[in-house]
């Protein structure tokens, strides 16, 4: 199976602010210019879509014109009270209690690395059993993430681990391919 990854285009959000499973729009510009990209690399062409059901992701996957199958399962980790506060405004022992244990700790409350890995990791086994060779799916950094680290193998809590330890790379609109 092939998985082409995208990450959502930048959202309307001030930068240095913590923003998981909050939903906001994009603009239409930036839209517009990671669908013609995708556009002018064939996709989507026959490949199934599916999108995180955050609008930064519906946007983007509509713009495309292709139909389109919405998973929560795609959805970016929920940061619970931390999100939209500043990171910097977020006590420093929080954050040191999320370093010290990336996989069980929910970060404000919402949801851990683990719970993450484990509902992007269902999602990769349905659509594996749904017999599709290859798909586009629209989604987040913390997605691309698991999924990658869910791709180079081992446990489902090795993968979470190298998903939350991995830097933080990739850019809005990046595309990432995964092939088996």
């Amino acid at each position: 199976m092939q998985l082409i990854l995208v990450r959502h285009p930048q959202p309307d959000v001030a930068p240095g602010i913590c923003y998981g499973r909050t939903d906001m729009p994009t603009s239409i510009d930036a839209i517009a210019a990671v669908a013609a990209s995708l556009r002018a690399a064939g996709l989507p062409g026959a490949l199934p879509v599916f999108a995180s059901p955050l609008l930064r992701c519906v946007q983007l996957a509509r713009a495309l014109g292709a139909p389109v199958t919405l998973d929560a399962r795609l959805a970016e980790m929920d940061f619970g009270a931390w999100e939209m506060r500043p990171w910097e405004a977020i006590a420093r022992a929080e954050v040191d209690a999320w370093a010290a244990d990336l996989l069980h700790y929910r970060p404000g409350g919402g949801e851990n690395v683990l719970a993450v890995a484990q509902r992007v990791a269902a999602f990769r086994d349905a659509l594996r059993r749904a017999g599709h060779p290859a798909a586009l799916l629209i989604c987040h950094a913390g997605t691309m993430r698991v999924l990658s680290a869910l791709h180079a193998g081992g446990s489902i809590e090795e993968a979470a681990l190298r998903a939350a330890s991995s830097p933080h790379r990739i850019g809005y609109g990046e595309v990432l391919v995964l092939k088996d």
